[in-house]
């Protein structure tokens, strides 16, 4: 990084409020939840923090840290404080009843919600061609969309009806910058992401009147792949480095993983080559995840129930950096072809006219 380059805080500054705020996170277990979590109630705001009892119940290692956290917030010298403003509910997002239950339960505890922080999803490694070659490969595609698309829908519309009648409110949404990028090899992750940006950008416009806020958080593709499941569809060998030179993200994030296991024989990225289906959480050490994940909880931290919040957000260098080059990309191709496109618009007086014939358009004229 240059001397010119802005040096990052390394404590979240938080905005100043009249009040402190309530927060409902959807995957308070995840990385990015612990420290968020602790961040905001060490600034003194309450928290209700979600988390899927499947996976708290079933992964040892992913709800340990969690455990920890909740031993730490046990013998805090601000315990009684702490524990006065953190409920813990079970949530599995995917089930509108959970949804239901969790936003009620926050709202009996701290009367109010301000800022919903939707922040769990996972990713499936795979080409387009390899999450369709059995049927079950076929049924990750659904349970992609039902974990990054419809869950969060569904958390969202449990807790508009709480914003509405109190006209205020702040949905923040964690996505990545695969949110603007394509990535070979994630195809499926990257559609559920482009997804549910589509919608929310759509909920802005309604939800606005109510003055509810919203706000897409991008940080790179590594903070939510990293900290999260990771499940990775059998390989084709027509996909393989040696066959296809495409840069595609299972070659990438095995790599990757054997890095991050730091043993003489690693094994973890093979796991992402395996002929079975497979699913693992990224051995992150405690540091590395603090680490990952500070530039986000920093952003999130700032932004949430903030009375001007940006609609977008992209966290880090990098991350600016690669959405630029795409924006500008795309600009250059809109004026490259900008004459070709124009020259599709049909007249003005031909648009105006009541009744609009095919022959107006020249259709179907020998």
């Amino acid at each position: 990084m240059s001397s010119a380059e802005p040096k990052l805080p390394r404590e979240p500054k938080f905005p100043t409020h009249n009040a402190p705020r309530v927060w409902f996170l959807t995957c308070a277990n995840s990385p990015i939840g612990i420290s968020l979590t602790r961040h905001l109630l060490a600034h003194g705001d309450y928290v209700c923090a979600g988390v899927l009892p499947l996976e708290f119940a079933r992964h040892a290692d992913r709800s340990a840290a969690f455990k920890s956290f909740l031993g730490e917030v046990g013998t805090s010298t601000n315990k009684e404080q702490w524990r006065a403003r953190l409920r813990v509910v079970a949530l599995d997002a995917r089930n509108m009843g959970q949804c239901q239950s969790a936003v009620a339960e926050a709202v009996a505890a701290f009367g109010r919600v301000d800022v919903l922080f939707c922040c769990h999803s996972e990713a499936v490694v795979g080409t387009v061609e390899e999450l369709s070659q059995s049927p079950r490969a076929l049924t990750l595609v659904g349970e992609q969309f039902e974990t990054n698309f419809f869950a969060p829908v569904n958390i969202i519309k449990a807790t508009l009806p709480v914003f509405r009648e109190k006209k205020n409110g702040h949905i923040v949404l964690l996505t990545a910058t695969t949110g603007h990028l394509g990535t070979p090899g994630l195809s499926m992750y990257c559609a559920s992401q482009w997804a549910i940006e589509g919608y929310c950008d759509s909920l802005a416009y309604e939800i606005a009147p109510f003055n509810i806020k919203m706000t897409i958080v991008q940080p790179n593709m590594e903070v939510n792949v990293l900290t999260h499941k990771i499940t990775s569809a059998p390989p084709m060998q027509c996909y393989a480095e040696e066959n296809n030179p495409a840069p595609l993200s299972r070659n990438i994030l095995s790599s990757l993983l054997d890095r991050l296991e730091g043993t003489a024989e690693p094994t973890t990225g093979d796991q992402l080559h395996s002929n079975e289906v497979t699913s693992l959480y990224p051995p992150l050490s405690q540091a590395l995840k603090e680490r990952l994940v500070a530039e986000t909880v920093h952003a999130v931290a700032a932004i949430g129930g903030h009375d001007n919040p940006p609609a977008r957000h992209i966290v880090g260098h990098e991350a600016v950096a690669s959405v630029k080059e795409k924006l500008k990309t795309v600009s250059e191709e809109l004026e490259d072809f900008v004459e070709c496109s124009c020259a599709a618009d049909v007249e003005r007086s031909v648009v105006q006219s009541p009744v609009l014939h095919s022959r107006d358009l020249g259709v179907g004229v020998s």
